[in-house]
């Protein structure tokens, strides 16, 4: 078993102030789809937090959400760069690369496939729900409505 690192308020707080970059040449896509993941969810929680404050004064307003935006921001930033985050994401760069991925046309022949499957299950669904219905109509477990 190896050593598990284990985090304390002041090693998170000290990354969260640090500036640098952590390994800043590797795990660049993964790293980067995160940030903006990241980013974009606390854009979202600006934008909801604008709605709320729809009937503030303007100052309040548009301080409150830039506060939000940056903090978010830096938050991403950081994120990002925390040396165990940061290993895990070059890690599963690392792993998306060695895997092979299938050819544009066997994409396309599976994903066709999958939906055939899926539009035929559900039609045999509805026939067996359609026979069921029309069965217990028939022996008078349902009942019919006026309207039908």
């Amino acid at each position: 078993m190896g050593k598990e690192k284990t985090f304390s308020a002041g090693s998170i707080l000290h990354e969260l102030v640090h500036f640098g970059v952590y390994k800043g040449s590797q795990g660049r896509m993964t790293r980067q789809v995160t940030l903006g993941v990241v980013a974009l969810t606390f854009a979202y929680g600006a934008w909801r937090l604008s709605d709320t404050l729809v009937d503030a004064a303007p100052l309040i307003r548009y301080v409150s959400i830039g506060a939000v935006l940056l903090v978010g921001l830096w938050l991403s930033y950081r994120l990002v760069n925390i040396p165990s985050f940061a290993d895990f994401l070059i890690s599963v760069e690392a792993e998306m690369n060695k895997v092979s991925w299938p050819t544009w046309p066997e994409l396309v022949r599976s994903t066709l496939v999958v939906i055939f499957v899926i539009v035929t299950m559900a039609l045999l669904l509805y026939a067996y729900d359609f026979f069921w219905v029309a069965l217990f109509k028939a022996l008078g477990v349902l009942y019919s409505l006026p309207n039908e």
